[in-house]
């Protein structure tokens, strides 16, 4: 859950060898079915610029459409992938470099089926979750970005490796792997449920960096929400089962997705950005409806921190570097400090299987935070120059085995690996 962005980002038969490349061209692609439209209501205002501009921030468009101090919605930031970097493009009304040549029914079919005036998109732009939009919700999305300030700001190219770049290939990868659902990852009939299930699954589109990918690119329906490295902060399991595993409560998840911060840890890499301009401005119901999607209507009970053995030797060397470079922020015991650091005992990135995104933090460090309200952290410093790869084992064993119930087994050469 923690991205804690990123969180996030990604995921015939005469042509099969450029088929099968181009599947793999997928950034982000995903879905459930589309009886969820009468949850689409839960959006307020009967305004359909106002329900769009919620909506457009529901679905969180900024955050690959808007360029670090760059102007709202005209396109230039960077995703990165393994086929080569994408860039969001100008979705502002300008009508040389934007959309304001578009009609309804183009920004529709844009969504839908990825197709935009005289091209085929990649699911970088994640249609394959937009897929499930009702009509009504795309035409107040469109309704309200006419209305955003025109940029003359062209789109810059997509700068993608052979063959990726052969955008027709696409028209063979929709044939093969465009659906119109994908198994839910938790039981439920509630109302709360069923807006859950549309916010998730069509408008915060979270299958594109949580499910993990067939070697085609396309998601793999047997996993949802399982967790997928698609980029350098891996996204987590969002099962219940994965959530309640790293104590995860429906509560906790509403105050992390309103704030960005709760009693588990904060939002970095890639879902800071998903917080930041998109989960806060939800209204509580739509929290509450998020919450209640992801953990299922009978949600698994949260667990706590298990004990685990480790080498004393190995752990007080690992101690040692924690007073050395963490504890002043993080406090002597874990406990953290408000607006400053969160606390690490029960931390959910340290009580991930995986260590690679408490590697990520520790080598690259997190920018300062701005949550919702006065809720600020500082900046955490990557400590990639400062110590080897003996140290940061050491450190992340003593935090995952401390704090995290998870065993001391990272080793020096792992550490190398996310250098």
């Amino acid at each position: 859950m923690k991205r804690t962005l990123a969180h996030r980002v990604a995921r015939a038969a005469a042509l099969p060898a450029l088929a099968a490349a181009c599947a793999l061209l997928l950034a982000a692609c995903g879905g459930h079915d589309t009886s969820a439209s009468n949850a689409a209501s839960g959006a307020p205002g009967a305004d359909p610029i106002a329900r769009g501009r919620y909506l457009v921030k529901a679905a969180d468009c900024a955050a690959c459409h808007t360029a670090k101090d760059g102007a709202p919605f005209a396109g230039g930031a960077a995703l990165e992938s393994p086929f080569g970097t994408f860039y969001g493009s100008n979705i502002t009304p300008d009508k040389d470099h934007g959309i304001g040549n578009w009609s309804a029914d183009d920004f529709y079919a844009a969504l839908h089926d990825g197709k935009a005036p005289g091209k085929r998109l990649y699911p970088s732009m994640p249609y394959t979750s937009y897929r499930q939009l009702t009509r009504a919700d795309a035409d107040a999305m469109y309704a309200y970005l006419m209305t955003v300030r025109p940029v003359a700001q062209e789109n810059r190219a997509h700068d993608l490796k052979f063959p990726y770049n052969l955008r027709f290939g696409m028209v063979f990868w929709d044939m093969l792997f465009l659906k119109d659902s994908l198994p839910d990852a938790s039981t439920g009939q509630s109302a709360d449920w069923q807006r859950g299930r549309y916010l998730a699954g069509a408008l915060g589109h979270c299958a594109e960096c949580h499910t993990p990918r067939a070697f085609t690119g396309q998601l793999d329906g047997a996993k949802p929400f399982a967790g997928a490295a698609l980029g350098r902060v891996a996204a987590p399991d969002i099962t219940p089962a994965g959530l309640a595993a790293r104590g995860w409560t429906g509560t906790d998840l509403q105050t992390f997705f309103g704030v960005g911060i709760a009693p588990q840890g904060s939002a970095f890499g890639e879902m800071y950005p998903v917080v930041h301009l998109s989960t806060q401005y939800l209204t509580k119901d739509d929290l509450r409806g998020l919450s209640t999607y992801l953990l299922g209507d009978t949600p698994p009970a949260p667990q706590p921190v298990k004990p685990v053995s480790a080498d004393a030797a190995q752990l007080a060397a690992g101690r040692s570097v924690y007073l050395a470079v963490c504890a002043g922020c993080h406090g002597f015991n874990g406990e953290g400090k408000p607006h400053v650091a969160v606390p690490m005992n029960g931390n959910s990135t340290l009580r991930q299987g995986d260590p690679r995104n408490l590697l990520v933090a520790m080598l690259d460090g997190i920018d300062e935070q701005k949550f919702a309200g006065f809720e600020n952290l500082q900046p955490m410093p990557g400590f990639a120059k400062t110590l080897s790869d003996d140290e940061l084992a050491q450190l992340a064993n003593y935090l995952r085995a401390t704090w995290g119930g998870q065993p001391a087994s990272v080793t020096p050469a792992d550490v190398k690996a996310m250098r």
